[in-house]
């Protein structure tokens, strides 16, 4: 089965979102894990394949790639940008025919990925769409909640059930 793809600017985001902008001014860790777990979160509801691209941040070397279950988290090589990185990932991904999304509020990034084939969104969108979506998923659970909810009779023993169901059906 084939996923959209979802490829998105990560300092970019964290600093277009408030809470992980303040985040990031105390520990930039925490800020990028946050980032990942909402948008893994995210990916997995809107069923999309998700690449977050950070800037080599104090790294030498080779790009670092780091896979979990539901994000493909990226670190540029030394001297790469995540613009270059996310150019190149966009233009094989659309070239092998495959959809994707960019997300960075960088307007000349935008030009490009538009100019080969990709989509653009802005991090307002994807920050809107992931509050949106969580209150879809939040709104799934207690609906599921509520259907799989649990009568008292479903925990009773069933002779002990059917002593209060004779008791409830006599007649006064």
């Amino acid at each position: 089965m084939t996923h959209d793809w979802l490829v998105v600017d990560g300092y970019n985001v964290i600093n277009a979102w408030k809470e992980l902008s303040v985040l990031a001014s105390e520990s930039l860790d925490h800020a990028r894990q946050k980032l990942l777990e909402r948008l893994a979160s995210y990916g997995a509801f809107r069923d999309l394949r998700v690449v977050i691209v950070f800037d080599a941040y104090e790294r030498t070397g080779e790009a670092v790639l780091e896979e979990s279950a539901a994000v493909l988290i990226v670190f540029t090589a030394a001297g790469e940008t995540a613009d270059s990185y996310i150019e190149r990932l966009a233009y094989e991904v659309v070239r092998r025919g495959e959809t994707v999304y960019v997300v960075t509020n960088d307007w000349a990034e935008q030009l490009t990925v538009l100019g080969a084939g990709a989509y653009r969104r802005s991090a307002r969108e994807l920050i809107d769409d992931c509050r949106r979506a969580e209150r879809e998923m939040e709104s799934e659970k207690r609906a599921k909640r509520d259907l799989g909810r649990s009568e008292i009779g479903s925990r009773l023993e069933k002779d002990i059930w059917e002593k209060l169901e004779k008791w409830r059906r006599q007649e006064r």
